[in-house]
Order: C-alpha cells, then sequence, then structure tokens
C-alpha cells in the first residue's frame, strides 16, 4: 500500500441516517456470485465483466422512480459478445436487460439478473444520401446525430426533451418522440430499417434485400407464427379497426400491434414490432433513419393564460395555423423552473393557477415565417392572455437566444420540478395523452384527481398532440405514501381509459408503471395477441422479464426507490443522467450520477455494514480520484448540480492535518515551488531529449506506487520543457491592461514550432501591435489564480492564495482601473468566480471591483477590429476547452480561428479532455478515455493548426492526437505578423 494512502473511511457520511427498507442486504456485499463471474469471464473476458457491489449499485438506478439491483454488469464490445450473452442465458436460464443511457423513465432500462451496457462501445453515425439517411449506433445520444445532420440540413424525427443524453436505441425502443414529432415523425414512421440480435442469436437486418429469406431459413417457426398472428388480427375487422384507433393518438403502451397491419412479411411485421418493444424482442445494433429537413427559421412564443384549462382550450387554434410545438406549463412548472439558469427570476412569484403555452412556427425561408407569424397573430388576438410578471411579453420572437431560453425552461420539466421536490421524496414521471380536442377536459380532470389523493403536481407536455406529463413526489420508504399513490394510480388509470379513451403511455413507453394496467387500455384480446407475440419472438423468456407484460396487479409498487438525503450540492438530484456525456469519466470509472447514487446507497446503509464498507474501498479512486473536477456536469445539469465540487470537498475530507499544512506552506511560498518545478521540467527535458522518456517513467512509476498515485504525477512523454525564466519586458506607462501570464504558462514552455513565439510573446505583440499595450507586472513570480489547491480539496491553502492574488490584482489594477488578461482559461475561471468563497470579507469587496478578462475575449473583442491578417492556415481544428464553455468564451475562439484559417473545424466529440491540471498525469487512463473519441475524430484528417486556449489541455490532445496544439493567440500573432519585405 502507497505510503500516504488516505483511509477510506475518511469519506464515510457524517450526517446522520436511517437504514432505507430498499437498502442493499449485508450478504451482497461481495458483488456477482462467484460461480456467475467465473462462467462470463471465461466467456467475455475480465475487462467486459463489472462485478463489484459498487459496480451493481451504480447500475441499479436509472432516471426513474425504480431499483434494482443487477447480479452483474457486462460491457460488450460487438454482434459476437451480443450473441454469446443470449446464449449464455438460454443455456443457464438467466434474464437480460440491456441498458444505454439510462435516461428511461419507467424502469425499462432495469434488471434483476444480467444487465448489459450497450452505450460505451456502440456509438457512431454515418450520414447517407448527403443526409437524407443516416445509419446510427445505438449508443449514439440524439444531440450527437443531430450535430453531424445539422451539416446537411437535416434532423431526426424523433426530439425527446432529454436529447443530450438519451441515446438513439433507447429511443428506437421506446418510440420515444418529444416536442414535435407526434405520431407522423416518430421512429415508428422514420425508421428506414433496422440491424437487430433476437434472443436466439439470429442477426437480422430489415435492410437487405434476401432479410425474409434468411429469416425463414434461420427461425421458420418465428416466421410461421407472426404470419399466422398477422392473419388472426386481419380476420378480426373489430379488433383491426380498435388498433387504427389506439395510434390515431400518441401510444406507446404495450406492443405495436398495427406492425402487423403494416407489415407484410416476417421481416417487415419485426421491424415494427421492434420499436417500442423496451428490449423484450431482441438487440438493436444498428438503426438506419430517414431524417427530415431542418427548417432554420423559427419564431416562437411564449404566452400565459390565467388557467391550465384556458391555455389547453387554445392548443387547437394553434394547431390549425400550422404550429410545429406547442408546449404547456402549469404554474408549478414556471416557477420551478427559475432553478434554469437564463429564466426569469419574476417567474417564482408568478400566481398558483398561471399556465404558459410556448408555441413555435419553422420554416424553410424568411418569406414562409413571416406567413406562419401572420397565422400565429391572427390566433393570439382572439386569445385572453395575461403578463402576470414584467418579464412576460406574450409576443412572437426570432431572436435565437430568447427562444433558446423558452425551450431551456420547457426542456428541464422533469428535472427543475424534480430538483425542487421535498429533500428525500421520491419523483414519479407520468405520461398520457388524449384526443387533442378532449386536452382542456383532460387538465381539468386531472387537476381534481390530484386534489383528491393530496398532490401538488406539475403539468406539463406536448400540447400539440394531447400528450401530458406530471409529476408526483411522495416518500417510497413510508407505506402511508405508497398506498396514497396506489389509489392515485388505479383512479388515474381509469380515467384517462374510460373517460377519454386515451393512452396511458404517450411516448414514454410502458415500462414497470404501466405493466399491470396493460390490459385496462388494451382489453383482453389486444393483450393475450402481445403475450404470444412476446412467446413467439422469446420463447425462452430470456429478454427484459416483467417489463412491458406482467400479470402482477401491483408490480408498478415493487422496486420503488428511496431518496436518501446527501450533500445538500447533490440531494436536489433526481439521477436523470442529463450530466453523464458530458463527463470525462464517464467510460474509465464513474459518472457524476453514479457517484451521487453511491453516496445515496451509503446512506441507506447503517453504518460499518460489510456494503457500506465495500463502496468506500471502491469510492476513492472511482469516485473521487478519477473525477476531473471541471464541473461541466453542472453545465449540463438543468439545475446546475455542481458534482465536480462535491468530489473536490470529498478530496479535502481525505487529507490528514500534515497535508493541509504542507499545502499552505507550498502556497506561501510558491515562488520556490515555481522555480523548482520549473528547474525540475528543465532537468527532465534534458533526460528526454537523451531518449530519457523510458527512465522517467519508470521513476515517476516508482514513485507513485510509493507514495500515492493521486499526489505523484506521472512522466509523459508529451511533457514540455521548462518555459523561460523571463517574461517579455513592458511598460506600466500607457497600458491599456494588466497581463497576468498564469503560472502554467510560466513553468510549462509553449510549442517548439519554429519562428513561434512563447504565448506571454504573443500576447505582448498582439496587445502592442493593436495598440493596446498590455503590462506585465514585475512580481507575478509566485502567485497563483490557486486552482491548484481548489481542484484538490486543499482549503487552507487556497484561501491562501486567493487572498494574495486579489490583493496583488488590486495593486496592479489601481485599485480596479485597468482589466486583468489571463492567458489560460482555467485560471480566468479560478480568478473571476472560483476565489470568491475562499476570501476575506475585505477582499471579496475587492474582488468585486476587479475584472477579469480571458485572453481569448481580449483578443476579439479588443485586437482582432485593430488587426491585419496577412496569412492564413488553410484549414484549424478546435479543442474548446471546459473552462471555455463556463465562461462563455467558445465563440470567442472560433472567432481568433477564422481569422487565422480558411475552414474552422470543431469536433461534433469534442468535449472535457480530462487532463484538469495535473489530473492528466496523475490518472492518464482518465485522459486517454475522455479524449479518445475526440482524437478519432480529429485524426480522420490532416489540419494545418490544432488550437485551443490552454496549456494543460493542449498537452492532453497532443497525448491523444500526436498532434501538436497551441494556443489561438500564437496562431493569431503568426497571422498578423507583419510581412517583411526585402
Amino acid at each position: 500500500m502507497p505510503l500516504l494512502e488516505p483511509d477510506p473511511k475518511a469519506l464515510r457520511p457524517r450526517t446522520p441516517r436511517m437504514p432505507s427498507p430498499d437498502r442493499v442486504p449485508g450478504w451482497k456485499a461481495s458483488g456477482t456470485p462467484a460461480e456467475l463471474r467465473a462462467g462470463l469471464t471465461a466467456l467475455l473476458g475480465p475487462e467486459k465483466v463489472l462485478w463489484k457491489i459498487s459496480d451493481l449499485v451504480r447500475y441499479a438506478s436509472d432516471a426513474s422512480p425504480y431499483r434494482f439491483l443487477p447480479q452483474v454488469v457486462l460491457v460488450p464490445e460487438d454482434l459476437d459478445d451480443i450473441s454469446a450473452i443470449l446464449s449464455y442465458a438460454h443455456g443457464n436460464g438467466r434474464g437480460v436487460v440491456f441498458r444505454a443511457a439510462g435516461t428511461s423513465l419507467n424502469g425499462q432500462a432495469q434488471g434483476e439478473d444480467i444487465l448489459v451496457d450497450v452505450r460505451r462501445h456502440w456509438t457512431g453515425i454515418e450520414v447517407l444520401d448527403d443526409g437524407a439517411r443516416a445509419r446510427i449506433r445505438p449508443g449514439t445520444t440524439v444531440m450527437r446525430a443531430n450535430a453531424a445532420l445539422a451539416r446537411h440540413g437535416r434532423t431526426l424525427g424523433p426530439d425527446p426533451a432529454s436529447a443530450i443524453a438519451c441515446t438513439v436505441g433507447g429511443v428506437v425502443a421506446n418510440n420515444a418522440s418529444g416536442m414535435t414529432a407526434g405520431i407522423t415523425r416518430n421512429s415508428y414512421r422514420t425508421v428506414s430499417s433496422l440491424t437487430f440480435v433476437l434472443p436466439s442469436g439470429t442477426v437480422v437486418d430489415t435492410g437487405e434485400a434476401d432479410a425474409d429469406e434468411l429469416l425463414r431459413h434461420a427461425e421458420p417457426r418465428l416466421c410461421d407464427e407472426l404470419l399466422a398472428l398477422k392473419a388472426e388480427i386481419e380476420a378480426d375487422t373489430r379488433l383491426t379497426t380498435r388498433i387504427r384507433a389506439k395510434y390515431e393518438i400518441k401510444n406507446t403502451n404495450g406492443y405495436r400491434l398495427d406492425a402487423f397491419l403494416d407489415g407484410s412479411t416476417p421481416v417487415e411485421i419485426l421491424r415494427g414490432l421492434m420499436v417500442g418493444s423496451e428490449g423484450t424482442f431482441g438487440f438493436i445494433s444498428e438503426v438506419v433513419f430517414d431524417t427530415l429537413p431542418l427548417d432554420r427559421h423559427v419564431s416562437s412564443a411564449l404566452l400565459f393564460f390565467p388557467s391550465l384549462t384556458s391555455a389547453a382550450a387554445a392548443v387547437p387554434r394553434f394547431n390549425e395555423a400550422g404550429a410545429i410545438a406547442v408546449e404547456l406549463m402549469d404554474g408549478n412548472t414556471l416557477r420551478a423552473s427559475v432553478r434554469v439558469e437564463g429564466v426569469p427570476s419574476d417567474w417564482a412569484a408568478l400566481p398558483r393557477g398561471t399556465a404558459a403555452l410556448l408555441v413555435e412556427f419553422r420554416a424553410p425561408d424568411e418569406s414562409a415565417l413571416a406567413a406562419c407569424e401572420q397565422e400565429a397573430a391572427a390566433v393570439v388576438t382572439g386569445l385572453d392572455l395575461v403578463a402576470p410578471a414584467p418579464s412576460v411579453t406574450n409576443a412572437f420572437t426570432r431572436d435565437a437566444a430568447t427562444v433558446s431560453g423558452y425551450w431551456k425552461a420547457r426542456k428541464a420539466f422533469v428535472t427543475a420540478v424534480g430538483g425542487s421536490r421535498p429533500s428525500g421524496t421520491t419523483l414519479i414521471t407520468e405520461d398520457f395523452a388524449v384526443p387533442p380536442s378532449r386536452l382542456s377536459d383532460a387538465c381539468e380532470a386531472l387537476l381534481a384527481l390530484q386534489a383528491a389523493h393530496g398532490f401538488d403536481a406539475a403539468v406539463a407536455g406536448h400540447a400539440a398532440h394531447g400528450n401530458l406529463h406530471f409529476l408526483l413526489a411522495f416518500d417510497a420508504a413510508k407505506p402511508a405514501d405508497v398506498d396514497r399513490y396506489a389509489a392515485f394510480m388505479d383512479e388515474f388509470c381509469t380515467l384517462v381509459v374510460e373517460r377519454f379513451d386515451g393512452s396511458l403511455k404517450a411516448e414514454h413507453a410502458t415500462g414497470r408503471n404501466i405493466a399491470p394496467f396493460l390490459e385496462r387500455e388494451w382489453g383482453a384480446a389486444a393483450t393475450e395477441l402481445m403475450w404470444r407475440t412476446k412467446q413467439a419472438v422469446d420463447p425462452g423468456g430470456i429478454l427484459a422479464p416483467r417489463i412491458v407484460l406482467d400479470r402482477d396487479p401491483t408490480a408498478h409498487l415493487r422496486g420503488l426507490k428511496t431518496i436518501p438525503r446527501v450533500e445538500p450540492v447533490a440531494d436536489p438530484c433526481i439521477e436523470c443522467g442529463f450530466c453523464e456525456p458530458t463527463c470525462p469519466s464517464e467510460d474509465v470509472t464513474t459518472t457524476p450520477r453514479q457517484r451521487i447514487v453511491l453516496r445515496r446507497e451509503m446512506m441507506r446503509q447503517p453504518g460499518g455494514s460489510p456494503v457500506e464498507a465495500g463502496l468506500l474501498d471502491a469510492y476513492g479512486y472511482d469516485a473521487v480520484d478519477t473525477c476531473a473536477g471541471d464541473s461541466t456536469c453542472k453545465l449540463a445539469c438543468p439545475v446546475g448540480i455542481d458534482t465536480g465540487a462535491m468530489m473536490k470537498d470529498f478530496r479535502h475530507h481525505r487529507h490528514s492535518a500534515r497535508e493541509e499544512r504542507v499545502a499552505a506552506v507550498t502556497a506561501r511560498h510558491f515562488g520556490i515551488v515555481e522555480a523548482s518545478a520549473r528547474a525540475a521540467l528543465g532537468m527532465a527535458d534534458v533526460i528526454s531529449r537523451h531518449g530519457g522518456d523510458r527512465l522517467l517513467g519508470a521513476v515517476t512509476r516508482l514513485a507513485r506506487k510509493a507514495v500515492r498515485p493521486d499526489l505523484v504525477p506521472e512522466w509523459l512523454p508529451e511533457t514540455p520543457g521548462a518555459a523561460s525564466r523571463t517574461l517579455p519586458p513592458t511598460s506600466r506607462a500607457g497600458a491599456q491592461a494588466v497581463y497576468y501570464p498564469a503560472c502554467v504558462n510560466r513553468i510549462f514552455a509553449g510549442p517548439a514550432d519554429a519562428g513561434a513565439l512563447s504565448l506571454a510573446e504573443a500576447v505582448v505583440s498582439l496587445s502592442a501591435r493593436a495598440a493596446r499595450p498590455v503590462w506585465i507586472p514585475e512580481d507575478v513570480g509566485g502567485t497563483c489564480c490557486a486552482t491548484i489547491w481548489h481542484s484538490k480539496g486543499y482549503d487552507v491553502a487556497n484561501a491562501v492564495m486567493a487572498n494574495r492574488i486579489v490583493e496583488a490584482a488590486w495593486g496592479w489594477t489601481g485599485g480596479g482601473a485597468l482589466p486583468v488578461v489571463v492567458d489560460a482559461s482555467s485560471c480566468t475561471l479560478g480568478l473571476a468566480h472560483e476565489v470568491v468563497p475562499y476570501l476575506t470579507e475585505d477582499n471579496r469587496a475587492l474582488h468585486e471591483e476587479l475584472t477579469f478578462v480571458d485572453s481569448l475575449v481580449w483578443a476579439a473583442d479588443e485586437l482582432l477590429p485593430h488587426l491585419t491578417v496577412f496569412r492564413r492556415a488553410g484549414t484549424a481544428v478546435l479543442h474548446p476547452t471546459c473552462s471555455m464553455e463556463h465562461l462563455g468564451d467558445v465563440a470567442h475562439l472560433r472567432t481568433l480561428a477564422e481569422a487565422c484559417a480558411e475552414e474552422v473545424v470543431v469536433p461534433d466529440d469534442a468535449g472535457c479532455c480530462g487532463f484538469a491540471g495535473d489530473r492528466g498525469m496523475l490518472h492518464k487512463e482518465l485522459t486517454d478515455s475522455a479524449t479518445a473519441k475526440e482524437a478519432a475524430e480529429v485524426n480522420i484528417r490532416h489540419y494545418d493548426a490544432y488550437l485551443s486556449a490552454n496549456r494543460m489541455c493542449e498537452i492532453g490532445m497532443d497525448r491523444a492526437t500526436g498532434h501538436h496544439y497551441h494556443s489561438a493567440l500564437i496562431e493569431l500573432e503568426r497571422a498578423t505578423r507583419p510581412v517583411i519585405r526585402p
């Protein structure tokens, strides 16, 4: 064990806890049963079998109100692995559930036996026919697919609110639709072909010309049974009519029986049945979509009404006017959405009965949009609108930022409302549809039913399609609360079916919570046909047992998860998973959601239990050490949960008093630390240039084993040499800004390209060239933005440096008279925002008078307008850093790059590199995983310039791609350097 290895018990919850009824029992602390683990390891290899109790717990939760602990989690890489898993399940009587993003709301991504992660190795999109079609792998997020299609002016039909995180495989398997898809743009209508693996292991590609012939050869019984079911359904005119009627509105409850009417062959029938089958018929390995035009001309309005029913009554008029989307939000939703950044704060005081419609028109050109706006104006004139807050305009707008804000509020419905629920309560998301003409009546009946059962639910939905969502919060640990929920559900299902002839699931799929009510909606005959279809396709019943079909009338009450209170920063989390695609450690250890899920299980456990011990043993590395701390999870989370901040706090709790004292000493004497680091790099560079990379790597790895991997960096061949000890000369007289070279740029050398200046030289030269000279204070050495200590959780040292740098900046700027230009985006973020909580009251007042400007912003706004570009590269690829995302500076990086290159590309898979200061040297596997997709995309072609604006991120990208990244300001200096003619 390393000398300074922290005690796992330091991460034990510090707040009082009560063991929960759904806690993992102690006998499961050892994880996957030995025999099961051995069999699957022999079959797939150890790297594809996750068996620790921490692995099982982190996969036990998803965005739904259910929680089931799998026996094992498998991570297959290809179809051979999938077939092997299915064969093993058949031979050993095991059940298999496929899980991708885990954003499903009804428990369909949870299993009690073998759970298969089909996200990690199943991403990718191939654009076909200039965007008219797209071949997409199931682990690809909808947002990622649409980013690739947007360049061709196309988009997918389904547009769920969770597009940032949900995957294409899940969207098809649930027939999820969203704001505009309705019944004409959903997966059932826009999927061209599917490739899937049946429970038997047979692979079917419905796009192949001889697909039916191949299927008949491989599965003759299945073909016969499907055709017999088709004939039986078509022979029953009443049933046929009923099936067609059920799909005149949105409906994802049960199996798509209309597939038997729409398909003429077994393959065509299966293609339809697979959509919305929730993983019960097979594994979808590839989807070919027919895409739709991306109408870029948009006009939207958020219209306020005095009541939910009056808003619902206006919906048909906008449908008739041709609106592409009409979204409904009640008062609870509007008030809760103030938690979302950019939503007007005065919504918090909206009257209780207030409701709003978000109405949007889209068109291919300006003239068509103008015609839409005329139609919309005519509708608005006849409405009884209200303006209950100063920010309310009740007007249509084309302003992209305003429209984006409206949609941000709407899409945050589940997360924002869920985040504001009472602490410790479970969130249920219900989803149903009625004929759009009955929407107002349905709203009125729903409100009355909620009141009768003591629920103050939030209501929103895709009103244009008669599709409503509502949220219920209750304590799953209290039997009385569960009984109240059960009584509500029984009356709710009766109401929807008998009064409105509606769908109990419009787009969220049956899952576990509506399975007991399937027959109530469809009737005995149709429901029995669904059971027979399942038997035909999966006679062994190995796939997703008790999902979609379940004869237990109380199945929806089984496995409800409790939500124990955790640290305040994370307590609002509803485990939606929106944070996961942005997380650098997503594919190497844990995600933000999983870090919180694991913490909640610790809170469910009695202190000292074997399960708690197992979780704590893994949590240090899996959660705390491999968190980049970049807080991009906060940006993705609709309510701004910063799991990175929680991990930094945990790092602080693991420190001994001695470690904190040593860190404080380094902060007080940072000048010596800086000089020593520069000297060490210089020496290492000499050794490296003489073939010593292997020696340096071996020495640092040995030191890491002896001391602690999270304290001693590993030498990487991409590590640059030492920066110059001297900074370029400048003068305070006439300076337009104070230039603060970050310590990372004072320690690490810049790119070694011939003719390139250092970053400090480039900033000084550019500023002088633009007649906006900057001054570098003589005493910047030994100062820092404090991020070094902040990221590691050294609170005392952080406070020491934070206060020192603010006091120094106050003096340098003449009391805030000049802005401070910072040449590393992470340091700008640290100085502008992250130091504030650690300042004394007096220094906080000083900080409010200071202006910190990122060098990208300085160059784009202050310098570029006064510069002449003399030479441009042909192509440039950018790596926007996570700090730029936090600061809102990505556009400035692009502006500079476009001045320097004819073509500028931001990879669709660009994200946080995970280098995070020195974390990429402490845990290189983090950066290797975080950059893999972006690097693969970058290396598809060659670029003349590889640009970013943070030295450590540039090192990470050097390592990932094999190309040399450098600051966009260095490239700008080169582009605007005057041509010297002989």
